[in-house]
């Protein structure tokens, strides 16, 4: 009994290896086919706007939108201060 879910084991491994390898495959041709510069900023407005994760709760992507535009809000507020603080006032 144990060498059938070895078996299993190997073979569901073999099937998730053969998953990723077909996945990047498909990501590397879509590559050579757009421009890296369109892709990154598909993928950055999709994050922002919570379009990378389920779809069915519209509160919960209310909620990723609200938290990422206050964390980018943040972030530049931060960079701002650092920028005015040690580069400005030297």
């Amino acid at each position: 009994m144990g060498e059938a879910n070895r078996k299993r084991k190997m073979e569901a491994e073999r099937k998730a290896e053969s998953a990723r390898i077909l996945e990047r495959i498909a990501r590397e041709s879509e590559t050579l086919g757009s421009s890296g510069f369109a892709r990154t900023t598909t993928r950055i407005a999709n994050h922002f706007l919570g379009k990378d994760g389920p779809q069915d709760d519209r509160i919960e992507v209310l909620g990723k939108r609200i938290g990422r535009v206050l964390g980018l809000i943040a972030f530049v507020g931060l960079a701002i201060y650092l920028f005015l603080t040690y580069v400005v006032k030297q």
